[in-house]
């Protein structure tokens, strides 16, 4: 048998694969098959690119200064300790993941070859290879039943979700509709102790809502992030949303789950309607990690976040999911990630702006947030007139 020449990449090769991951018009599945690469890897392009850019502008890349002959002698004193450490961190790997460990593997380091690598981070080298297989149409199509089901009953688990789609006529076990759940990010919500590990290094916050009155603009914001399933695998949806006034602030797609989409739609709220009162999200790592949590705390914003297990602490945005996959998401074939976002910009237009709420007496989100009176009219009710007559003699 032949000698098996490792694939290495060019530095061209991927700065092309990592913009058009940072462009979002298409999901990792997408670009994976596109390019013969794994989706975990154009992830870790995608992240490096984005810290590189931020290093560039940041100023802190500045050339290295030749070593003086001191700094050798000091540097051969070591050897004998940095070999002694390294023995020690070998010992550590059993604590670090598969996957992390595969994603330090650097198939373009000139000194330490590929071979080298796997024996240190104890990898078998034929996982560095791995050919990616995106999901199948079949897979495809059971997430978009599994997304529309949850939405009914978030309380299935992935029994009852095998169940639900073996009365639909699909020949599927427990296994994979667990894994498939798993890849779009849905858990039933039932008590349990321990639901939720924190991140050792990421702080979590109390609840700040219960029991308060919250009944004006600006007094407490909300964010969450959603799946949306495509033709062709799934984008990931963050939304910043004004709780009073159920007005969508702000929102971003991504392609990989990260906090930099997050973070990205917070400063545009920030920049265009000012700062809340309190900003409340779940206890997931992109909302709980410092970037996050720096940019609240700058203006100081005070943060809330739910509790384990918990949904209805923030269920007004968990209603806007439904509204928006019902009403956008299920009804147009989305193929790329332009006709996802221009299809989002249209139906939040329309939610904002045109889209009547009930619980607001019948003004839409934006006359709500800029206190504009409920037109009058035949078509009111009686309970919204009243709640109407009410909100303005109160102004």
């Amino acid at each position: 048998m032949g000698k098996v020449t490792r694939k290495r990449y060019a530095a061209e090769f991927k700065s092309r694969v990592a913009l058009e991951a940072m462009r979002g018009e298409q999901t990792l599945s997408e670009l994976a098959s596109k390019h013969g690469v794994h989706q975990t890897m154009i992830a870790q392009w995608k992240r490096q690119a984005v810290e590189g850019m931020a290093g560039i502008f940041s100023g802190k890349a500045a050339p290295e200064a030749a070593a003086s002959p001191a700094d050798v002698e000091k540097l051969h004193a070591k050897i004998g300790q940095l070999l002694v450490e390294r023995d020690f961190l070998r010992g550590c790997l059993c604590a670090v993941g598969h996957a992390q460990r595969r994603q330090m593997i650097d198939l373009k380091r000139p000194r330490l070859s590929v071979v080298r690598q796997c024996a240190l981070l104890q990898l078998n080298r034929s996982s560095v290879y791995y050919r990616p297989v995106p999901e199948s149409e079949g897979n495809l199509e059971r997430m978009r039943l599994i997304d529309a089901q949850f939405l009914e009953t978030p309380y299935y688990g992935s029994r009852q979700m095998t169940r639900h789609l073996r009365r639909l006529g699909h020949d599927v076990g427990r296994k994979r509709v667990r894994r498939l759940m798993a890849t779009m990010g849905l858990r039933a919500i039932y008590q349990k102790p321990h639901t939720t590990i924190p991140h050792p290094g990421h702080r979590k916050y109390p609840y700040l809502l219960r029991d308060l009155v919250i009944d004006r603009p600006n007094q407490v914001w909300c964010s969450d992030i959603t799946y949306i399933p495509m033709q062709k695998g799934f984008l990931y949806l963050v939304a910043i949303m004004d709780w009073s006034t159920r007005k969508v602030l702000s929102w971003r797609l991504s392609n990989t789950m990260d906090a930099e989409f997050c973070i990205e739609a917070l400063q545009e709220a920030l920049i265009r309607y000012g700062a809340p009162e309190i900003f409340n999200t779940d206890q997931g790592s992109q909302f709980t990690t410092s970037r996050f949590t720096d940019v609240l705390q700058a203006r100081q914003i005070r943060i809330s976040m739910d509790g384990c297990g918990r949904w209805l602490d923030n269920v007004f945005i968990e209603r806007l999911w439904r509204s928006l996959k019902y009403e956008c998401v299920y009804l147009h074939a989305f193929e790329t990630g332009s006709e996802l976002r221009a299809g989002l910009t249209a139906w939040i237009a329309h939610y904002n702006g045109q889209r009547p709420h009930t619980a607001l007496a019948g003004r839409t989100p934006d006359e709500a947030y800029h206190d504009v009176p409920t037109p009058s009219g035949p078509g009111l009710t009686p309970d919204q007139r009243a709640n109407s007559s009410a909100v303005r003699m109160a102004a």
